[in-house]
């Protein structure tokens, strides 16, 4: 089984419990406005010069001649499960016992045949597993539903971002609607399957009181949660946007202050987790 993949990190303490090495897949649908990954988008070299709709509806082409990045986009990383095992393994006395393998992205979903099989052939190494997702992929069929457990089987942990619970808001921060996303939430609930939940705090955007209110009124449903983690949006992928000809919405926007953060947690709970 081979995936498209963009970059691995070895190292990585802040995507999963411990250590993990990190696999950043490639292809995503969200256009998410504050994206730090926006060269995850496209999934196959082929696909460039690719048109890109953008979450406010303007449609660009990426990359442009001036792109310094190159070899992240204009050549595809077409990598075989066990080979990515086989390197991950040279860094397995690192992890201690909680770290593992996390796959990100883009969207590991979009790959999801690839994504369990990496997962399947983890676990029979006795490899723990961690799946960051925004669930966007997610359809309540049954097709996607059997696919979908049978990658969540091999998966240890899922973390979940969710960037807004208002629909509108979501659709004006990604280009794409929620309630698939809600749903995915939802499902992994009813199989009890462990998720930490994650949320961007863009100011203007996503830190308004009533709706961070209305997350945690719906977080409260879930009984599967484990960890609420509040991020800072920031402005590192800046660069990208720029390098890839693509106009960043959010350029005027600062990151929130530290006493906006912890009204953030406060509201959405997170001291419950500590």
């Amino acid at each position: 089984m081979k995936g498209y993949i963009h970059s691995i990190e070895s190292f990585g303490s802040s995507d999963g419990p411990g250590i993990r090495f990190i696999v950043f897949m490639r292809g995503c649908a969200m256009r998410c406005r504050y994206c730090h990954n926006a060269d995850t988008w496209v999934m196959r070299a082929s696909d460039y010069p690719a048109g890109i709709t953008l979450a406010g509806g303007e449609r660009i082409t990426v990359p442009n001649p001036d792109c310094f990045f190159p070899e992240n986009l204009l050549h595809d990383d077409i990598r075989e499960s066990d080979d990515i095992l086989d390197q991950a393994e040279r860094y397995r006395n690192y992890w201690g016992e909680r770290g593992g393998i996390t796959v990100s992205g883009g969207e590991p979903m979009l790959q999801m045949d690839f994504v369990t099989d990496l997962f399947r052939k983890a676990h029979d190494r006795g490899i723990n597993t961690c799946l960051d997702t925004s669930g966007q992929p997610f359809r309540e069929t049954d097709e996607m539903i059997e696919r979908t457990d049978k990658l969540l089987e091999d998966t240890d942990l899922v973390m979940l971002d969710i960037k807004h619970i208002d629909p509108e808001k979501h659709m004006f921060l990604t280009g794409q609607p929620n309630d698939n996303i809600l749903s995915f939430a939802r499902h992994l609930d009813t199989i009890n399957k462990r998720v930490w939940i994650r949320h961007v705090l863009v100011p203007g955007i996503t830190d308004n009181d009533a709706d961070l209110m209305r997350l945690r009124q719906f977080l409260d449903t879930l009984s599967n949660i484990e960890r609420i983690d509040v991020l800072p949006y920031h402005t590192m992928g800046i660069y990208k946007w720029k390098s890839l000809g693509m106009p960043y919405s959010l350029k005027d926007t600062s990151p929130p202050s530290a006493d906006r953060v912890e009204r953030a947690k406060e509201i959405l709970g997170v001291s419950r987790f500590i």
